[in-house]
């Protein structure tokens, strides 16, 4: 049985998004998200995304991202990491009759959105507790699923859920409108220990998850600044990384 996508409104998830694809191949997936075909890691779980050295954004300059893929229920996915580009290519991947939906967990403000596109066109989109906001080539493509699922009143104006009632549980009858018309699902085990190749989609991560063979260098120096932490197969972490890259820079001598 499905998964379905209810279950991303715990709000806890790891990620910068999920894009769904309809119509093309978890492959083809990561190559119309920037990936090179071919390029994929060996399977990885979402914990280990986090030694594949992406660089973070900084002053304006976009940073790595990655993407991890899979298939279920008929739509192929792609997990999003770091800067990643689901925001920027959906009407790309929805080129040539595919659908393509992209949704991107938020604070409240601005609130979860939702993005549906289908041959290269954005057709619908809105935020999740803001769907009487709704834009697109077809805004009200699901205004009557949205009242169906009481998410909005028949006027099309906001139900706005009554104190006592958690977010998450609002959230999770505008997820369900989107679960039931699309037929969209998304694995629990995929955030956990399910393991799926990776692609490199902006940026020049370094996609390795084998021991780097400076690792033991890094370690050594970082804890001269009070930095330790737990040792996961030989690997650097990001942050610690990103710091020693710059001190190299600064003073190549330091890490000859």
């Amino acid at each position: 049985m499905a998964d379905g996508i209810k279950w991303l409104a715990a709000g806890d998830i790891s990620v910068e998004g999920v894009v769904f694809a309809r119509g093309i191949s978890a492959d083809e997936l990561a190559v119309r998200l920037g990936g090179v075909l071919g390029a994929a890691t060996e399977p990885v779980t979402d914990s280990e995304v986090e030694h594949l050295g992406m660089r973070g954004r900084s002053y304006g300059v976009r940073g790595d991202g990655v993407v991890r893929v899979g298939e279920d229920a008929g739509w192929a996915f792609a997990v999003e990491y770091g800067d990643s580009t689901g925001a920027d290519r959906l009407e790309e991947i929805a080129s040539g009759r595919v659908d393509a939906v992209h949704y991107l967990p938020m604070s409240a403000r601005p609130p979860v959105r939702f993005h549906y596109a289908n041959n290269g066109v954005l057709t619908c989109g809105f935020g999740i507790g803001e769907e009487h906001r709704r834009w697109g080539a077809e805004p009200d493509l699901l205004l009557l699923e949205l009242i169906a699922g009481k998410v909005l009143h028949p006027d099309g104006s906001q139900n706005i859920p009554p104190s006592k009632e958690h977010h998450m549980a609002y959230q999770e009858r505008s997820l369900g409108v989107l679960e039931q018309r699309f037929g969209l699902s998304l694995p629990r085990t995929v955030l956990g220990e399910a393991r799926l190749p990776a692609y490199a989609v902006r940026g020049t991560p370094a996609m390795k998850t084998g021991p780097e063979p400076d690792h033991q260098q890094v370690r050594a120096w970082a804890a001269t600044l009070g930095l330790t932490w737990n040792d996961a197969g030989g690997r650097v972490p990001s942050d610690v990384r990103e710091a020693w890259n710059h001190m190299a820079r600064r003073d190549p001598k330091e890490t000859a």
